[in-house]
């Protein structure tokens, strides 16, 4: 009897902590596009993420979710079924995150320097519109 509840609060642990919920289909593709543009930031390795998931808790600790790392390490290894897949998805995000920060950061140093460019009358409004456009596109996440 006892050991049974152990293995439903077990069960139930698993359950609400498991994986990482990953990148939805827009953030893929908005990854793709910078990692294409090599526009991408790598915080985290998903490679290792995933190694270090068959550790006990590391994927989610090497993936900055130190709550589920202790109730994967609590639950090792049984949570090698999940905290591979989940340390991969956490590292993924890490990333997508890193990188949209750094585009971001890119696309604002870019267009100060243009302001600036428009500002100084080094360019005219004309070919400051077309240098805005090209640098809109460039970092438009393909869309």
């Amino acid at each position: 009897m006892q050991f049974a509840r152990h293995l439903i609060a077990a069960s139930l642990i698993a359950l609400t902590t498991g994986c990482a919920s990953g990148l939805n289909s827009v953030q893929e593709q908005e990854l793709g596009y910078y990692r294409a543009q090599n526009l991408e930031v790598r915080e985290k390795s998903p490679g290792a993420a995933a190694a270090l998931g068959l550790l006990p808790g590391g994927g989610s600790f090497y993936g900055r979710a130190y709550g589920y790392g202790v109730a994967n390490l609590l639950l090792w290894p049984v949570s090698i079924f999940w905290d591979p897949v989940s340390g991969y998805n956490a590292a993924e995000s890490i990333n997508y995150q890193a990188t949209r920060a750094h585009v971001s950061r890119m696309k604002k140093s870019q267009m100060d320097a243009l302001d600036t460019r428009l500002i100084s009358e080094e360019i005219d409004p004309k070919h400051y519109a077309l240098e805005r456009r090209k640098i809109d596109e460039k970092f438009s996440n393909g869309y």
